[in-house]
């Protein structure tokens, strides 16, 4: 964590508090759990699934100003890593959603989450690109994967004022 707070990646004691709580080795594979705080994205179950380094959540949530009470919609669950970090940043009175869209990686998340006693998160298997209209309007939206351009409905689902981070290119090039 000292390296994240240094290198300017992680400057909210929200987000460090919740990096210190939730324990990143219980969202990664069991072959992959040594490595679990290396800088490098490990492989997930699924069709090209990976969590991504450690450095890239405080990246995302700094960037989004997460905070206490906020409404967050993460697009691309991967192992449920992220959503726990999110559930321990918005606090009690904070909502959570995330969406994933591979089958056996929205398994493996529900696995991690439910194991962890991250039960409040609202995990769905879909196409986070539709967002989920439901629990809308949010706060915050964070896209976890590549796409070639913000799709409108997350646009329409986000409140007036909100905050919306995506890696935005081709997949490969972001």
């Amino acid at each position: 964590m000292r390296r994240l707070v240094e290198e300017g990646f992680l400057r909210s004691q929200r987000i460090l508090k919740a990096m210190m709580k939730v324990p990143r080795e219980e969202f990664v594979p069991e072959p992959y759990r040594d490595h679990a705080y290396l800088e490098v994205p490990l492989p997930l179950p699924g069709s090209d699934a990976t969590i991504s380094c450690p450095h890239s959540y405080p990246m995302f949530y700094e960037a989004l100003e997460l905070r206490e009470n906020d409404t967050f919609l993460e697009v691309g669950a991967g192992s449920g890593y992220g959503a726990a970090l999110a559930r321990e940043t918005v606090g009690k009175g904070g909502r959570v959603v995330t969406i994933e869209i591979d089958e056996e990686t929205y398994k493996f998340a529900k696995r991690n989450l439910e194991r962890t006693g991250y039960l409040d998160v609202l995990l769905l298997l879909g196409d986070g690109s539709l967002g989920y209209s439901t629990e809308a309007p949010y706060d915050k939206i964070c896209v976890t994967a590549a796409c070639p351009e913000i799709p409108n409905p997350l646009i329409r689902q986000l409140k007036p004022g909100g905050k919306l981070i995506a890696p935005i290119g081709s997949p490969g090039l972001v």
